[in-house]
């Protein structure tokens, strides 16, 4: 198999623009971690594809640039995937983060930045993908459910896997209550594993994908 190294500047700040749907959880924990040098990166842009997604208020409350780009408004996903691709690009980021936005990336979008598009899942992959993932594991009634960050490709929560992280199901838990453990896991590996990718870079072939600094 071809394995490929990426790496991100190392004399400036990595510019991170991230997709999301809902409140930005996610986006938020990554933004706190930005705030040390440390760090290696700065979020650039937040895009959103709904307008009523409250991560946009928060970004825009913490001065971060943000756009809408609504499937509805366009007459097809074709339309719609180059209008996201003419945004994200005008932030020129150096890597992408989709963290809970609950649309398909085109094939454009992912032409334009390969291998640069990473998506945090709230499940061990390949089990539950799509957006029920806490749901299926309790209705399934598997023993560890968790989180997944991977390499979007134009499947389905089908790209090449960077990390995993194991969340224990209790005999008493309900949705609320896994659910939001994964988040906490979920949020700290995103953290850790954006940062490794922005210090040291990273690896993919056609099947995996891993840190260069393992």
């Amino acid at each position: 198999m071809t394995k490929r190294v990426l790496t991100l500047p190392g004399d400036r700040p990595s510019r991170l623009v991230v997709l999301i749907s809902g409140e930005g959880s996610n986006l938020q924990a990554l933004y706190k971690a930005t705030a040390n040098p440390a760090y290696g990166a700065e979020i650039v842009g937040v895009v959103s594809d709904r307008e009523t997604a409250g991560g946009l208020q928060w970004a825009q409350s913490q001065g971060i640039p943000t756009a809408t780009v609504c499937l509805g408004d366009f007459p097809d996903r074709e339309a719609w995937d180059s209008a996201l691709t003419a945004a994200v690009q005008s932030w020129e980021p150096d890597l992408i983060v989709s963290a809970g936005f609950l649309k398909i990336l085109g094939p454009k979008f992912l032409a334009q930045w390969p291998s640069r598009v990473v998506n945090t899942h709230n499940s061990l992959l390949p089990s539950f993908v799509g957006i029920h993932g806490p749901r299926d594991a309790l209705r399934a009634g598997v023993k560890l459910a968790g989180a997944t960050l991977f390499i979007v490709d134009p499947g389905m929560d089908t790209g090449p896997i960077l990390a995993q992280v194991a969340v224990p199901v209790h005999d008493d838990d309900d949705l609320e209550s896994l659910t939001e453990r994964i988040k906490v896991a979920e949020r700290a590996q995103l953290v850790d594993s954006v940062g490794r990718m922005v210090q040291h870079g990273w690896w993919i072939d056609e099947v995996r994908a891993g840190f260069e600094s393992d």
